[in-house]
């Protein structure tokens, strides 16, 4: 970890200006492997980390464990007074179909390379770039990932760097490679610290 954020802090200036200004993130997001942590990741999809949590948390007090056999008969009623919304329940039911008739098989992901671990999780219903970029990099801690759907880590680049194109953004952090996840957590600890907000990773 300490080779990745010294090699961007000499390799880009805006590093060693989020560094000199916020310092070195407290903590690196980590998460564990598997069908939990992808339900999760769905209900986080384009809302707030504070409501999902709070729909996770519910789900798991209902079913004790979530699972997929747990969640595959859940009705689309019970999803809604869980607070998840039609499509999310949907995505969550469709991911314990394909793991209960065994269409994929998640714990065999950390032993494939990037490429094919995309190929077999964008299948998935519900399961987009932005939900495989976080799984690689929270789960199965791949190093050079530069999640674009992702609304903090373009939000600071534009900031930042005055880009305001994807593909240029693609284009410049090609010379942050091979840690651009690394640079993607410093990217997210500037925006979370700038605002005064703190995010906890582990429910």
């Amino acid at each position: 970890m300490k080779k990745a954020f010294d090699f961007l802090i000499e390799k880009d200036h805006i590093f060693r200006q989020i560094v000199d200004t916020y310092g070195l993130p407290e903590v690196i997001p980590s998460r564990p492997e598997g069908f939990e942590t992808l339900v999760l990741l769905i209900l986080e999809q384009q809302v707030s980390i504070d409501s999902a949590k709070a729909a996770f948390l519910r789900i798991r007090q209902l079913v004790q464990e979530i699972k997929p056999e747990n969640l595959i008969d859940l009705t689309e009623e019970e999803f809604r007074n869980l607070g998840v919304s039609r499509q999310k329940a949907k995505y969550i039911k469709s991911l314990s179909e394909a793991v209960l008739t065994q269409l994929i098989h998640l714990e065999s992901l950390s032993s494939k390379n990037e490429e094919e671990i995309r190929s077999e999780l964008i299948q998935l219903k519900g399961i987009g770039n932005w939900t495989i970029d976080i799984y690689l990099m929270f789960c199965l801690k791949k190093e050079d990932i530069l999640p674009l759907g992702d609304v903090a880590v373009v939000t600071t680049m534009k900031e930042l760097l005055e880009l305001q194109d994807k593909s240029q953004m693609e284009d410049y952090a090609q010379n942050w490679a091979p840690y651009r996840t690394y640079a993607s957590f410093l990217l997210w600890h500037y925006y979370l610290q700038k605002r005064g907000r703190k995010i906890s990773y582990q429910y």
